[in-house]
């Protein structure tokens, strides 16, 4: 008899744990419907988005080929400018359009380029220094010793992508300003610069020797 009492309580505490987990599923199970609804949704989402960034990266990509294709540097230079690239594919497009101009020989056009994106502090540093060397390298001696020098300055601080190069291109103008002393120290420490590669070492070294056969003439 005690058996058979168990066995009937038992199935009906098992039938009201069922009960109650049929109503607490009807009360609230929407929320997990939804949960999988929204985990499907976002997932799906984002292969969307990453697939539509693919697709307008490749757009970019063939449309910058084609127009690099043209013979006429002035061209090139004109259809990089007409293609509209915003974003993180703008910086280099802005390169090579200065360096298009450069090559048709449009050098206050190339700079203006050159230093709109070194201006510009939505890209990345590594592309404005470029941009500001270039733009240093492409005019030359048209800028005044004092005109390099400060332009250079940013780029010669420790960490800056393109120091050593700044720095070679401040020994220059430093000669060009007369301070040869202060050349001297700076082609010196680039010869004992890690970071300097071997032709920018060998260059130094050169115009040290040279240096020194100005001083002793």
């Amino acid at each position: 008899m005690s058996n058979t009492t168990d066995s009937f309580i038992d199935e009906v505490t098992e039938e009201v744990r069922r009960d109650r987990l049929f109503r607490i599923l009807r009360r609230y199970g929407w929320i997990g419907i939804l949960a999988v609804l929204l985990l499907v949704g976002g997932a799906a989402l984002t292969e969307w988005r990453r697939a539509s960034e693919r697709a307008a990266a490749q757009a970019a990509g063939d449309a910058i080929y084609a127009v690099l294709r043209q013979d006429d540097p002035a061209a090139r230079a004109e259809g990089l400018a007409g293609l509209g690239v915003a974003g993180p594919g703008a910086a280099p497009v802005m390169m090579l359009q200065a360096a298009n101009l450069a090559e048709a020989g449009e050098t206050a056009r190339a700079a203006e380029v050159y230093a709109a994106l070194a201006a510009d502090t939505g890209h990345p540093r590594v592309w404005r220094d470029l941009a500001a060397l270039k733009r240093v390298l492409l005019l030359g001696r048209s800028l005044t010793p004092a005109e390099r020098l400060a332009a250079l300055a940013p780029l010669t601080e420790p960490g800056a992508p393109f120091r050593v190069l700044a720095q070679e291109q401040e020994a220059y103008a430093r000669i060009d300003a007369g301070e040869t002393e202060a050349a001297r120290a700076l082609l010196d420490a680039l010869m004992a610069d890690r970071e300097a590669s071997l032709g920018l070492r060998l260059r130094a070294a050169q115009m040290m020797v040279a240096l020194g056969e100005d001083g002793a003439g």
